[in-house]
């Protein structure tokens, strides 16, 4: 497809052509919603997806606060061409991963079996303004941290590393059951325009352990609820395995709670690039 135009059209256009790119994004998005270990990050200018983006601090704007995320749009653009620009310089049997080219390839597996080190992502090889890029926005730590406390990853690789395992685990993971629950929107946030990944009510972790207490029924193990990567991920550093089957075993009771309010409608405001776009499941 010819990239010429720029327009927002051929972005969304771009992004039905890999739609792992999205489920990508969502997953790096998902460890930049996190609060920074040490100092405020800044934003690149404006690029195009699939253009030739480059990296222009701007030290009078930051992304992230104290709190949380400052501004939402922000984030979602800076998000973006982060993304672009580390996706696009991963293997392309990477990029194309499904759950039928993982089961049948062993080099895959056996490359990037979980739980995921850091040796498993040293034939990343990724270019140098990758890496100058994340050290700008101190997102990892550069040589002069040498010898210093910080809690920053060391390497490319150490910050990457959460964001593969993401990516990797719903694409390598069998269907549940039935998808007969699937919903069009993130049940938590309420974002159509983002990946879903289904969530089990009750952790699986857990499951012999609910049916033994009496907790619940044994029927009832299979359960899930349908959320995009961001709150998939707050869901299980919100409450440990025990407390998600004995007291949020529903998305209602999971809605009930004010933290979780909170959480989705900050989460809501984090909108991509061009708008809607597809609406992709991932199984």
């Amino acid at each position: 497809m010819s990239s010429s135009s720029g327009t927002d059209a051929s972005y969304e256009e771009e992004d039905e052509e890999n739609s792992n790119y999205a489920h990508f994004r969502d997953c790096l998005s998902t460890t930049l919603l996190r609060p920074p270990p040490t100092t405020q990050h800044q934003h690149p200018t404006k690029s195009r997806r699939r253009g030739k983006a480059t990296t222009k601090p701007n030290s009078s704007s930051s992304l992230t606060t104290g709190n949380r995320v400052e501004d939402a749009a922000e984030l979602a653009e800076f998000t973006d061409y982060l993304a672009t620009e580390i996706f696009e310089n991963l293997p392309q049997d990477l990029q194309d991963l499904d759950y039928r080219s993982w089961r049948d390839s062993q080099g895959l597996q056996s490359q990037y079996a979980l739980p995921l080190t850091t040796s498993s992502l040293a034939e990343l090889n990724l270019p140098p303004h990758v890496t100058e890029t994340l050290e700008t926005y101190n997102l990892i730590a550069t040589p002069d941290d040498s010898g210093q406390s910080t809690l920053l990853p060391s390497s490319p690789e150490s910050f990457l590393l959460p964001i593969i395992t993401a990516y990797l685990e719903p694409l390598i993971t069998p269907p549940p059951a039935t998808t007969a629950t699937r919903t069009e929107a993130c049940e938590i946030c309420g974002r159509w325009w983002i990946n879903l990944s289904y969530h089990h009510l009750i952790p699986r972790f857990v499951h012999d352990k609910v049916v033994k207490r009496g907790w619940h029924r044994k029927e009832d193990l299979q359960n899930v609820a349908w959320l995009c990567g961001a709150c998939h991920r707050f869901v299980h550093q919100f409450r440990g395995h025990e407390d998600l089957a004995r007291d949020y075993y529903t998305v209602d009771l999971l809605l009930e709670d004010e933290q979780v309010q909170k959480w989705a409608k900050w989460v809501g405001k984090m909108r991509w690039k061009g708008g809607g776009g597809r609406r992709r499941v991932l199984k």
